[in-house]
């Protein structure tokens, strides 16, 4: 992800998320040296981001979203396996993410990718509320 790509992801990142990140939260991501921020083009077309920070050797991933009328196109999980390659090669061993306990679609792709749930955030999202499920990837 670079700078100019920031006002498209955070128009997707509006397009999929009741609390979204703002296109200020996203710019910072970009100029920090501990995160790694990784876009989607279909075509010349940006249609997804995934984003994570990194400390020590974990991971947290924080945003993973594609377009509406891209998904189920296996983008988003081209995006977390070019992660975690890019990851590893910056000493990454462990990914943790958190996900709606709603969000069946990405809690299948994240099992299929290898993740297991570790614990439950009871009412940890706002509108609506919900609980978080974290998982994890050794």
């Amino acid at each position: 992800m670079q700078e100019q790509d920031v006002k498209i992801v955070a128009q997707i990142e509006a397009e999929n998320f009741s609390k979204p990140w703002k296109e200020l939260d996203f710019l910072g991501a970009v100029k920090d040296e501990k995160a790694l921020y990784l876009v989607a083009c279909v075509d010349q077309v940006l249609v997804g981001y995934i984003g994570m920070w990194m400390v020590l050797d974990e991971g947290e991933i924080t945003n993973v979203s594609v377009k509406k009328e891209y998904q189920g196109q296996k983008i988003g999980r081209a995006l977390l396996e070019k992660l975690e390659i890019l990851g590893r090669a910056k000493g990454v061993g462990s990914y943790f993410l958190e996900v709606r306990e709603s969000n069946k679609r990405a809690r299948v792709l994240y099992e299929s990718c290898g993740f297991s749930v570790i614990s439950i955030r009871k009412n940890f999202y706002e509108e609506p509320v919900e609980n978080g499920i974290v998982m994890c990837k050794r």
